[in-house]
């Protein structure tokens, strides 16, 4: 009977990463599908998409942890409208983009974001946008090229406060056991998370069903928890102190009912910026770009109108 027990324990251990064997490779199929374009970079494939006028003032968002370039889509519209001409692109391993190995810190999406500007030919003077984890990166970005941003704008961004709760905590300090209940615990948490939101307003259609894809493909998981580790696993406290001592004017908008990121954190960044201008929208929680496009649209166009950018 111990030899049953033993193997039984050693299928439960291996079962979830089996499930990461499985899933599809990111590849030419489902890239056929993709609208935009794809820019051949040194780390890999990335998928980007053009919006707006064609002589506007550029904007690069950035998405977040968990959800592809799509999660612009409101916004990037609402931009284009106000006479922006809007890159957005898929993160590495998330959306149409590949999936290298590495760690995903600072360094590791700072190099895809450099690369993709030199591809296509983006220089200086351009806003950047960052979403949740892609506020943390639009932040390492603008600290290490200051004199290449024009303005930063952080919608519900990490690297200032985080609520990560105990699995997020347990899985980013303890390496095996970590790995085991990411792969174990975390899709069926995402596909949970991403159906709690479907009674949601939401600017961009079909969303829910683009983010629980993701699942779908290899690299996704543990992408995801490379960014736990990675670019999440610190406050970017020096990052902010150094643009607001370069003066690069930042606009960030809070969701006031934002269980990952709460609204205190624009307490800590007004410690850390002096210059930031923040904006918490009523009755937004961490989705507020897909959930209340509108008023995040809003505190961007006032924060422009008062010359402030």
């Amino acid at each position: 009977m111990l030899w049953i027990l033993l193997l039984m324990l050693a299928l439960a251990a291996v079962l979830p990463f089996t499930d990461e064997w499985r899933r599809k490779p990111m590849g030419a199929k489902p890239r056929s599908q993709a609208p935009g374009a794809f820019a051949d970079l040194p780390q890999g494939l990335t998928h980007y998409s053009w919006s707006g006028p064609l002589r506007g003032p550029v904007a690069v968002c950035i998405h977040g942890l968990t959800t592809p370039s799509q999660v612009w889509g409101g916004i990037a519209e609402g931009l284009a409208g106000q006479g922006f001409r809007v890159l957005t692109y898929d993160l590495y391993g998330r959306g149409f983009s590949d999936r290298p190995a590495g760690q995903q810190d600072a360094d590791f999406f700072c190099r895809q974001l450099e690369a993709l500007l030199a591809d296509q030919g983006i220089g200086q003077d351009f806003t950047l946008a960052g979403y949740s984890m892609g506020g943390a990166i639009a932040t390492a970005f603008a600290a290490r090229h200051p004199d290449q941003v024009r303005q930063l704008i952080l919608i519900a961004a990490a690297g200032v406060e985080t609520e990560p709760g105990r699995f997020a905590s347990l899985v980013r300090h303890m390496p095996l056991l970590g790995d085991w209940l990411m792969h174990a615990i975390f899709p069926r948490a995402h596909r949970r998370g991403c159906e709690a939101e479907r009674a949601l307003p939401c600017s961009v259609p079909g969303l829910i069903e683009v983010q629980k894809g993701e699942l779908g493909y290899k690299g996704f998981v543990p992408g995801v928890l490379s960014a736990m580790r990675g670019i999440l696993a610190r406050p970017l406290e020096a990052e902010h102190r150094a643009l607001d001592r370069a003066g690069v004017p930042v606009l960030a908008i809070w969701g006031q009912e934002d269980g990952l990121i709460p609204v205190t954190a624009a307490g800590t960044l007004a410690q850390w910026s002096r210059l930031a201008r923040q904006e918490v929208v009523q009755g937004a929680g961490h989705g507020l770009p897909y959930t209340h496009t509108e008023a995040v649209l809003q505190a961007i166009s006032q924060s422009h109108k008062g010359g402030l950018f």
